[in-house]
């Protein structure tokens, strides 16, 4: 409501293309916050939720269960790495979070640990708009500083990529480790914190600290899942299997809201008692919605039927490519690119709504952020289109 310029009215989108209220089309270079992975209005995607709607458009998740979460559950149990096959539906990826911070404290209260109640988060981290979540994103990014006195206090530690960060973050855990429920991270890359990319040693080593100091180990994936960094999910490229992983954004490849969070069998069982005071006291309203659950798994079978991985990798050498001259532009700190994810870092935006109008008038839809640029297309981009997101940037960038 208070930004410089009014929101621009949409009337349709179409494959990687808005088209505005005044007629003007813009190629999509951020696929809605990373959600439209196979474009939008895929027809697979419309017919399913289309069926759906004649069936059962909703139904409550509480003593009832149907076919479509069924499904989506024993898919999603088949594609993650082995032993993640409990799956927690909700509607937002926040909740999704939230529900798995939540089963980490109460993993450890079912089993009698009473003082493993907080949390290690990492500078640069965004898990969501949620109190809980707040609380284990970087304290000093965006409007999350101002509720410092509502949040509850955790650990947000420097990503142990280093000899001095690893040393820290060693020597913390040394001291709180039996204070900690769970390690937090967003894996391969920390994205609404500004895209930030580490390598796979550093989610390897998280693994062995929460094993030697008998933590979990929470993988959020959300941004990263299904394809965004080359492989179905981030972890996958790491050979690490976390206790606990989330998903949404691309889950129903963008159609509808819906999320995941998706434990170990160990974590599950320690809820599977005869005590009521056991279960996970958490039911979203529209959890496991059959329309989300359909389009989710109409989504699934577009990555099963269409070659989504291999385009996700074309994009990657296309970005890589493409990006490159920007390293020679004025201001420019870093150009860096993971599977379909492509940033151009600026030492500062002097003007961020100048810099968005700009955009526009090239015909791209591009939402620059901190102080970056970035590209996170559909997969099912046009050569063409990628190619002209890319000489916007550059436009820009040199006038």
């Amino acid at each position: 409501m208070k930004t410089a310029d009014a929101p621009l009215p949409v009337v349709r989108t179409a494959g990687t293309r808005i088209t505005l209220a005044d007629g003007r089309e813009l190629i999509d270079g951020i696929a809605s916050w990373w959600t439209a992975c196979h474009g939008y209005n895929h027809p697979h995607i419309r017919a399913a939720v289309e069926k759906q709607l004649e069936v059962m458009p909703h139904v409550m998740f509480g003593g009832l269960t149907h076919e479509p979460a069924a499904q989506l559950a024993d898919r999603l149990a088949a594609l993650l790495p082995e032993g993640l096959d409990k799956v927690f539906f909700a509607d937002s990826g926040s909740v999704a979070v939230e529900v798995a911070l939540k089963m980490a404290v109460q993993y450890w209260l079912n089993r009698g640990v009473r003082d493993r109640n907080k949390f290690v988060a990492f500078k640069g981290a965004y898990h969501g708009d949620t109190i809980g979540t707040m609380a284990i994103c970087d304290p000093d990014e965006g409007m999350h500083r101002m509720f410092a006195g509502l949040l509850p206090v955790q650990h947000i530690l420097d990503l142990p990529r280093d000899d001095r960060t690893i040393a820290a973050f060693e020597q913390f855990l040394t001291r709180h480790g039996n204070e900690i429920a769970a390690i937090v991270v967003e894996p391969l890359v920390q994205g609404a914190g500004g895209m930030i990319f580490h390598d796979v040693e550093v989610l390897r080593r998280l693994r062995a600290a929460a094993d030697r100091h008998g933590s979990l180990l929470i993988f959020d994936e959300i941004f990263t899942g299904f394809g965004r960094t080359g492989t179905m999910f981030a972890c996958e490229a790491a050979g690490v299997v976390p206790d606990i992983i989330t998903l949404s954004k691309a889950l129903t490849g963008g159609t509808m809201a819906l999320a995941a969070t998706v434990a170990r069998r160990e974590i599950f069982d320690a809820f599977w008692s005869d005590d009521p005071l056991h279960a996970l006291m958490h039911g979203p309203t529209f959890m496991a919605n059959p329309l989300a659950c359909a389009a989710a798994n109409a989504s699934l079978d577009l990555f099963v039927r269409e070659p989504r991985l291999e385009q996700v990798a074309a994009i990657s050498v296309a970005l890589k490519d493409g990006l490159a001259a920007c390293r020679n532009l004025p201001r420019v700190k870093d150009v860096r690119v993971l599977g379909a994810i492509g940033v151009v870092e600026l030492d500062r935006i002097d003007d961020m709504n100048a810099l968005k109008r700009k955009l526009v008038a090239a015909g791209v839809w591009i939402r620059p952020f901190n102080n970056i640029l970035y590209l996170t297309p559909a997969f099912t981009i046009s050569q063409e289109d990628l190619a002209a997101l890319m000489a916007a940037i550059k436009s820009v960038l040199t006038t």
